[in-house]
């Protein structure tokens, strides 16, 4: 193991174990938190259980839409099966997951790996368009409801502070790849200036994944699939807040279904943290999330938290490795296949 992978492997365990410490702290009574998850409501549980996979199928549906422009008859298996296993690999090994995605998915269509890489570069700035735009439709319609929610002062100002680097960030992205889908031409060129000192093999490999990745940024040039593409974005998300809102059923704390925006919005900045399995950064921002917005216990958010990070991680974990072992793949394939590129 190289001197720059010690390093990187143990800021992130420090950065997981810093988390962890003050999301734990945070718990007052675990003989508390043990009753509120043993006194779940089975028949809100149980749907939230079976809807928790669905994202994968929306998201396939709306990575279509991307892929189409290379291949028109793209399998759908093959892309809700890149998103569990691009999760699987996230959820055990970090953030490479993001790569073994598309990767997987480009061979198993026999597309072109950069191609598909910058399909899914696409993808997550308008993940994090989606959520802001979102997260904005809460904050307009607040005072409607603002005298019914409990938020606190720390909470609203974690928010605004979060949801204005979030547009910073998707405004930035959304320029960058603008930028280069546009200026195509310039962009090669300034990258290969860039470039010129790494070894001529590794720059000539880096320049056609580039050209490739540009490629997959076609979706702009056609306004009807980017109107669909954007559509699908808030299918993909507001599946995702319909399975947490079941959970909050679950765990008797109705909440209304547009109060979940928000709360979703900060556990997806704390997952965003390059941590083992999403912990920590998640733990922390959900727990903050529903005692500071929603007004919930801290000793039912403990549970909360812990019981739908589980859910997700061992439901991912499942289907991931049932379909490399119907593939008679492994983990440790994949995660060679991400660092390949990764390097």
């Amino acid at each position: 193991m190289t001197k720059k992978n010690v390093f990187r492997f143990a800021l992130i365990g420090l950065l997981t174990a810093v988390f962890l410490f003050f999301f734990l702290r945070s718990i007052k009574d675990w003989r508390k938190v043990l009753e509120y998850v043993a006194n779940v409501d089975w028949r809100w549980f149980i749907p939230a259980l079976l809807a928790t996979p669905i994202h994968f199928f929306t998201r396939g549906l709306r990575w279509k839409y991307l892929l189409h422009h290379e291949k028109r008859d793209v399998r759908f298996s093959s892309l809700w099966k890149g998103n569990v296993v691009g999760f699987t690999v996230t959820f055990i090994g970090g953030r490479l997951g993001e790569l073994v995605k598309p990767l997987y998915v480009a061979k198993r269509e026999g597309m072109r790996p950069g191609f598909v890489i910058g399909t899914a570069v696409v993808e997550r700035v308008f993940d994090i368009m989606t959520m802001t735009i979102l997260l904005g439709l809460f904050l307009l319609g607040r005072p409607l409801f603002g005298s019914r929610m409990p938020v606190t002062e720390r909470g609203l100002s974690k928010l605004y502070l979060f949801g204005g680097l979030a547009v910073a960030v998707a405004v930035l992205l959304l320029a960058m790849i603008l930028w280069f889908y546009i200026y195509k031409d310039k962009a090669l060129a300034l990258s290969a200036k860039v470039l010129r000192i790494l070894p001529l093999k590794l720059r000539d490999k880096m320049m056609e994944l580039l050209r490739e990745l540009i490629d997959g940024l076609r979706i702009f040039h056609n306004m009807a699939d980017f109107l669909a593409y954007v559509g699908l974005g808030f299918l993909v998300w507001l599946s995702i807040i319909f399975y947490y809102w079941l959970y909050f059923f679950a765990f008797r704390f109705p909440v209304p279904f547009i109060w979940v925006f928000p709360y979703l919005f900060l556990t997806a900045v704390g997952a965003s943290i390059p941590t083992p399995g999403m912990a920590g950064g998640y733990h922390i921002m959900s727990q903050l999330a529903l005692v500071e917005l929603l007004g919930m216990d801290s000793n039912m958010a403990g549970g909360y938290t812990i019981v739908v990070h589980l859910i997700q991680l061992v439901l991912t974990c499942l289907l991931g490795y049932a379909i490399l072992w119907k593939e008679g793949l492994s983990l440790f394939q994949l995660k060679k296949l991400g660092e390949a590129i990764e390097k």
